[in-house]
């Protein structure tokens, strides 16, 4: 067996059929140089247990001993060892060789073919289409020893090349394994994989499929599978906590509308579209646009149209259809004037806010429809209203207006159950972007719950029917400045 160049300060070293190189090993191995750590295997390292070395040096040690052994099966989808410690590989002979933390099970059949992939030295590893076809095989065996994955994995594979590459990603893989399945005498394996990839493609029956992403495309509706474990994160944090009612003291016609000017300022100044107080209050009581700010202008008019109205905001979605319908319906009043912007539509393509990409424009409905199914389940106001905000948020399945949109549905949510809406002032911008950044990043929904209930507290002390007299609280509690500048501070007589 041929070695690379003999060093004692390699980590992993191979015995040989060559004298020479015999005779060396041992006299490291004598002289404490280098240790055997497996059969034929020796290491110098003297820290790290056998187990780490091996798995840290397994394509290295798999080339070296196993030369045009293929890593295959459910090895090549999963590319790491089971729960339990296998490894399947395609050789010459069947097999099973135990190294420190690993069971190497070697399956007999067809050696590398023009498109499987060099991993190490002589190591292979199956393409994608091979891969499939193996793991549509028979077996025996179940759980960490079977040398396929369930079929709701490869299902699940399947849909994430129809989520990224379309259709024609679909057909392309179906096309490469049925001239595969021909070379490796595997067309039974093939008309498996025909069948699921025509239920994702809804040319065959969808009762074939067994997972969730796959029927959800199969019926219409795909969505993304990472946003939909952020939100289970988020609901699990929601459900776990009790959080107080706050019933909103602002029941008379004048307040509900004084409160709804400063939620539709304060709202529309954290997107920056920024207005002098006085410039917004003009344009909301006339109702008339500054001529050299027309967009701008409709834009505040617009949120303060939906949040003003008490009937509008008492309306929170009973089915995930209705959820649709009303985020359509308010982006449609919202961005009226912005028709580039295509009010009352979901996007037609992706975007972006720095280098957070949100929801594929293609799985919009389908992860909000998904998405729903956690703020049914959600009872207290405040956890569906901090839902809901996130998931319009996180999803941004508007062109423009998302986070509008978001605070809209929140407030909602609130004005529903008579509850105190919340407003985000500009000093309390940073927290809030923030905390929804920790959210969606580091998937920890508490400084998110944290900011949200200070949030609303904040809200629960701005009352009353004199306009003056709520925009002197604001400003005595530093609402109207930059972060950098003040810090937000309010007292609850």
């Amino acid at each position: 067996m041929e070695n690379f160049s003999l060093n004692p300060l390699q980590e992993v070293l191979f015995s040989s059929s060559d004298p020479a190189i015999s005779r060396q090993i041992s006299k490291w191995e004598k002289g404490g140089l280098i240790r055997k750590i497996a059969p034929r295997i020796y290491s110098s390292n003297f820290t790290d247990s056998p187990e780490t070395v091996i798995r840290r040096n397994l394509f290295l040690i798999l080339g070296k001993l196993y030369p045009d052994a293929i890593w295959s099966h459910r090895s090549a989808l999963e590319f790491q060892p089971t729960a339990s410690g296998h490894v399947f590989l395609t050789y010459t002979y069947t097999k099973k060789i135990s190294l420190p933390g690993i069971t190497l099970r070697f399956i007999q059949g067809p050696g590398p073919v023009e498109g499987d992939n060099v991993l190490s030295g002589g190591l292979y590893a199956s393409q994608l289409e091979r891969a499939l076809l193996e793991n549509l095989q028979d077996s025996r065996q179940s759980g960490g020893e079977s040398k396929t994955c369930p079929q709701e994995d490869i299902e699940n594979r399947l849909e994430q090349v129809a989520r990224i590459k379309g259709e024609a990603g679909l057909n392309a893989i179906r096309d490469r394994a049925r001239f595969l399945a021909g070379q490796l005498s595997m067309e039974r394996e093939f008309e498996k994989l025909n069948k699921l990839i025509g239920a994702l493609l809804t040319s065959q029956p969808s009762r074939i499929l067994s997972s969730p992403l796959a029927l959800a495309r199969a019926f219409g509706h795909p969505y993304d599978p990472e946003r939909i474990a952020l939100f289970e994160n988020l609901f699990i944090a929601l459900i776990q906590q009790e959080f107080p009612d706050r019933p909103d003291l602002n029941t008379s016609s004048l307040a509900f509308r004084n409160f709804a000017f400063f939620e539709a300022y304060f709202s529309n100044y954290i997107e920056g579209t920024e207005f002098e107080l006085e410039d917004a209050r003009r344009i909301i009581d006339t109702e008339l646009p500054m001529p050299s700010r027309n967009e701008d202008s409709h834009d505040i008019l617009g949120t303060f149209q939906l949040v003003s109205n008490r009937q509008e905001m008492s309306q929170a979605p009973q089915t995930p259809e209705q959820l649709l319908e009303i985020l359509l319906y308010r982006h449609k009043v919202l961005l009226s004037t912005r028709i580039s912007k295509q009010p009352g539509q979901f996007k037609d393509k992706n975007n972006r806010a720095g280098d957070t990409y949100f929801v594929d424009y293609n799985l919009v409905r389908g992860t909000l429809i998904r998405g729903f199914e956690f703020y049914q389940a959600l009872a207290h106001p405040f956890t569906k209203a901090a839902f809901v905000m996130f998931l319009v948020s996180e999803v941004h399945p508007f062109l423009d207006g998302n986070g509008r949109m978001a605070r809209v549905m929140m407030n909602a949510e609130l004005v529903n159950k008579g509850q105190v809406r919340i407003i985000i002032p500009t000093v309390y911008r940073d927290d809030y972007m923030v905390a929804l950044r920790r959210l969606t990043r580091q998937q920890d929904p508490s400084v998110y719950i944290r900011m949200l209930q200070r949030a609303h507290e904040f809200s629960a002390a701005i009352t009353g029917e004199d306009w003056t007299a709520m925009k002197n609280m604001l400003l005595k509690w530093n609402a109207f400045k930059s972060s950098d500048e003040a810090i937000l501070k309010f007292t609850i007589d």
